[in-house]
């Protein structure tokens, strides 16, 4: 099981980014330094302001500002019926223009308490919508897995690796979110006037952090699956062809899992070390994308910039490669780099 520990801890280290993200890369350059921010709790003050946009979006009738509307309406205590994530969802999901990002959001439609997590109906139209989504199939693995549906894993297994594509969505996410919170000027109690963000920072804040809690697939499932199975050649094989849709797909988290199986898997010892190699350059990246996040936190121009990404579309992955590129940030380690560990 030591692969599966390696996993874990390349998972926990990239959903762990923002803690690391305060050494700086070489080459940066130095700004002026800041004197201490005094911050207020800004929580009361941002929910209402969600539940104001969500207000105003739900007047639409698209499938994108609606999917923003719930994406802005999930965290709200005892929001009024129309503003409830439930029927924002359900009032997107009949447009013409709803895609599998709207049924994806829907997975979370559900309630964990109750054991009906992840939407089952959800998924099903996803299985129809997106059938050569790798995504799709390592949802399915993680549940039948739970269920213990041993044949039904195989399968799924074997669907995901033969999928032309790997999509969580969160790309789709970022879009509808980014474009949504510029419908209204953010209230002066949601942000500390010192910081010098201003009403940028709090929309950034809202789309990355809300855009982040979408559902994610059985990561850790597949890689136990894999794992457990490597002396049988046809798992291995379709856990390496599951690599290579991971690590051209969307997420930062699947192309994670694609690497790790080509490390742990591959039969050849130069491409174990290319896959380690990528995986560190992987970390790097996040790493110094969560830099700019923190940065944007105090600077207005690199929040608006990280909106502008945001709003242009494209994967998860895209828009984190094109904000290391906006910034001169390699997306290549440099040599003998090692990732900041997260303390304890």
């Amino acid at each position: 099981m030591r692969g599966c520990r390696v996993l874990t801890l390349a998972l926990a280290g990239l959903l762990s980014l923002p803690v690391m993200a305060a050494t700086p890369w070489p080459g940066a350059t130095k700004g002026p330094a800041k004197g201490p921010v005094v911050q207020k709790d800004p929580t009361k003050a941002l929910l209402q302001f969600q539940k104001d946009l969500a207000s105003v979006l739900a007047l639409r009738t698209e499938a994108e500002p609606l999917l923003g509307a719930a994406l802005l309406a999930r965290p709200l205590a005892n929001p009024p019926e129309v503003l409830t994530y439930h029927a924002l969802l359900e009032r997107a999901s009949r447009n013409a223009d709803a895609g599998p990002q709207v049924a994806w959001a829907r997975l979370a439609d559900c309630d964990a308490k109750a054991g009906t997590c992840p939407n089952t109906d959800a998924l099903g139209v996803l299985e129809k919508q997106a059938p050569d989504n790798a995504a799709v199939w390592l949802l399915k693995l993680g549940m039948d897995e739970h269920a213990g549906a041993g044949d039904a894993v195989r399968a799924d297994l074997t669907r995901a690796a033969n999928a032309k594509l790997y999509d969580d969505y969160l790309g789709a996410s970022l879009k509808a979110l980014a474009n949504s919170v510029s419908q209204l000027p953010p209230p002066a109690d949601t942000y500390n006037p010192l910081q010098g963000a201003g009403a940028a920072g709090v929309q950034m804040v809202i789309v990355f952090g809300l855009a982040s809690a979408q559902p994610l697939p059985g990561f850790q499932a597949t890689a136990k699956y894999c794992e457990d199975n490597k002396s049988d050649a046809g798992v291995v094989g379709d856990c390496l062809k599951l690599a290579k849709v991971l690590e051209w797909g969307s997420s930062p988290l699947g192309r994670s899992l694609g690497l790790h199986l080509r490390e742990t898997l591959s039969p050849d010892v130069a491409d174990q070390q290319a896959a380690k190699n990528a995986r560190l350059n992987l970390v790097w990246q996040m790493q110094r994308f969560a830099q700019l996040n923190i940065q944007a936190q105090g600077d207005k121009a690199t929040a608006q910039k990280l909106l502008a990404l945001a709003r242009s579309g494209g994967t998860e992955m895209s828009v984190i490669l094109a904000s290391l590129r906006a910034y001169g940030m390699p997306p290549e380690a440099p040599a003998g780099w090692e990732p900041a560990k997260v303390e304890k």
